[in-house]
């Protein structure tokens, strides 16, 4: 199983960056829908993918219709404040290949694409009173975790020995 990571003309370089460090930490491909609000030699950008570049399975595609051809038949949920189902009610095991799409900073996921597509929209809960919003980064990463939970966490270590460990003497 695969789980993707798709963020829909992200805006703000520091979010992509922290985004692909979890790609890198969880094996999942970053799929980058144009345009981008930054350049990718964004120093930003790369200052919070520290040096995890070189580790993410990364595409580019030109517009959504381009990714929508590339993601063919294979399941698509759209994350989005707007969703009446819950994210963690979702079993990630069924597929093959799982693409998750977030959408830009500033106004989310095209409303037409969200209304084609309402059964495959989820929602992380939060108080909306308090928030308009989570941060993209900390949506990516919760969404991630819980298909990889869900899956018995695939290739990843669940410990790990470190030369200078601090919880052993």
């Amino acid at each position: 199983m695969t789980n993707h990571v798709v963020l829909f003309e992200p805006q703000i370089p520091a979010n992509t960056g922290n985004i692909a460090r979890t790609c890198a930490a969880t094996n999942s491909p970053l799929h980058l829908i144009e345009p981008l609000g930054f350049s990718t030699d964004d120093k930003h950008l790369k200052r919070a993918g520290l040096d995890y570049w070189n580790e993410v399975e990364i595409y580019k595609h030109e517009n959504m219709e381009a990714f929508l051809k590339f993601v063919g038949g294979r399941k698509l949920y759209l994350i989005t404040k707007f969703a009446e189902k819950v994210y963690s009610d979702v079993d990630y095991t069924a597929e093959e290949d799982v693409f998750f799409i977030f959408g830009k900073e500033t106004t989310g996921l095209p409303e037409e694409f969200m209304h084609e597509r309402e059964d495959d929209c989820l929602r992380i809960p939060m108080n909306d009173e308090h928030v308009r919003s989570l941060n993209l980064s900390n949506t990516a990463c919760m969404i991630v975790y819980e298909a990889l939970r869900q899956q018995g966490f695939p290739n990843l270590e669940k410990s790990h020995v470190y030369e200078n460990d601090k919880l052993k003497k």
